[in-house]
């Protein structure tokens, strides 16, 4: 389902709701809420407003769990690290357990070590269902989401909830969240603006199926919500 603003301003509050909504659908359904967070700079403005007085005192931080859909392997002060990003915009700003965040990155260890490890928080707070609550996504030019770029292997894995692998293209290695773990989310909110995504989304959302060349594609929920945040200018109504 794709819906269309005016501008940034309106999909920031628009995902800023949902985020509140979910959380507090989910803590009194069961006393938690999952979510998991998209790095790049789209979602600055969602969790900044997130963290401002408007909205975080709607959400009891404490019964919240912070996990990301993908991370470049830097550490977690380098200026690439979505983590950072997060910190600094909405999580140092909330009264959220440090307990309840799980970053994408740990020092000491491979990348594909950590992304099993990942693998085994996501199943120890989620159980072996494994379904967030809510899952934010943003969509790059090329229609990837996450780290599911086009071309890669992890595009065909269908076991593991969670993977690493080395990104040529970038000379980095990245981890992510794999499609068939995203797909089993309770809602997935997917966020895209601006004049370069139009090609990207037009593809996904109308094109011929194509997922090697267009990732985004593998996102299909099995039974819960897809929902796309555009401005006209993206969805080229402008």
């Amino acid at each position: 389902m794709v819906q269309i603003y005016n501008n940034t301003d309106e999909i920031n509050t628009k995902a800023a709701d949902l985020f509140v909504e979910s959380a507090q659908k989910a803590i009194a359904a069961k006393g938690k809420f999952t979510a998991v967070l998209t790095g790049g700079s789209s979602p600055a403005g969602i969790y900044k407003l997130l963290a401002s007085d408007a909205y975080k005192n709607k959400i009891d931080w404490s019964k919240v769990y912070i996990f990301w859909g993908d991370e470049r392997w830097v550490p977690l002060n380098d200026d690439l690290s979505n983590a950072k990003m997060s910190y600094s915009t909405l999580l140092s700003h909330v009264p959220i357990p440090q307990e309840n965040i799980f970053e994408m990155y740990k020092d000491g260890v491979t990348p594909e070590d950590y992304a099993a490890e990942y693998e085994k928080s996501i199943r120890t707070i989620l159980g072996e269902e494994g379904k967030f609550d809510l899952i934010l996504l943003g969509m790059g030019d090329d229609g990837h989401t996450a780290s599911l770029f086009p071309g890669e292997a992890v595009l065909e894995e269908q076991t593991k909830w969670v993977d690493a692998y080395y990104l040529a293209p970038q000379k980095m290695y990245r981890i992510t969240l794999t499609a068939p773990l995203i797909n089993k989310a309770e809602k997935i909110v997917v966020v895209a603006f601006g004049e370069k995504k139009v090609h990207a989304l037009k593809e996904v959302t109308t094109g011929e199926y194509n997922p090697t060349l267009y990732p985004m594609q593998l996102i299909k929920p099995v039974s819960g919500e897809l929902l796309f945040l555009v401005d006209k200018v993206a969805a080229g109504t402008n």
